[in-house]
Order: structure tokens, then C-alpha cells, then sequence
């Protein structure tokens, strides 16, 4: 169950009763994970930029930094306003909250 910040923007933005999301793996465990202004880095990369608010103008917070820990993952989205890792309501993804897998079929 989700509380505070993380049920107000599920809500707001996809409904009481949100879809499952689909996402990128982008780091693995043991990866590194910084925020240097609004570009998030994984090992010295940019992989993708925050904002300060949703297009709702709901407040986001940065998500988690540091190294990613063992049986979590940073995942991640093309699109360059993804709702992911690079916020607090997402943060690391871990095995219990992992689905399953998908892959391109065209």
C-alpha cells in the first residue's frame, strides 16, 4: 500500500487504480547512481534529466542516489518526462515488485 507524496501522485496521474508499468532496466546492482543538478547518472552517465514538478504541478522529489543494492534495479524510460527511478515515488525497483519480463517483438 502506498502512502503520502507516492498515492497522491499515482492518483492524481494514473487514477485510483493504476495499470502496471512498463520500464527499462538501466542499472544493475553494484551500479552507481548520482544527481548532479537535474541530470541523473548511472557510473558518470547521463541517462536522463529531472523535474521539479508533474505536468499536474504536483511537487517530485529526487529519487535515490548512491549504489543500487543487491536484487534492485534502477528502471528507467525513454520518453524524457518518465515517471521511474529518477524520483522518489518509483526509487529502486526490487525482485518483489517485478512482474515479470518483456521483450521487442517488432
Amino acid at each position: 500500500m502506498l502512502t503520502g507524496d507516492k498515492s497522491k501522485i499515482l492518483t492524481s496521474h494514473f487514477g485510483s487504480k493504476p495499470q502496471l508499468f512498463g520500464k527499462y532496466v538501466l542499472g544493475m546492482p553494484g551500479d552507481r547512481v548520482a544527481h548532479v543538478g537535474q541530470d541523473v547518472l548511472i557510473n558518470g552517465k547521463i541517462i536522463a534529466r529531472t523535474k521539479t514538478k508533474t505536468r499536474l504541478g504536483l511537487p517530485l522529489s529526487i529519487g535515490p542516489s548512491g549504489e543500487i543494492p543487491h536484487g534492485c534495479y534502477y528502471a528507467g524510460s525513454p520518453h524524457k518526462d518518465g515517471f521511474d527511478s529518477r524520483y522518489a515515488a518509483i526509487g529502486f525497483v526490487c525482485g518483489s515488485q517485478i512482474l515479470g519480463s518483456g521483450r521487442a517483438i517488432l
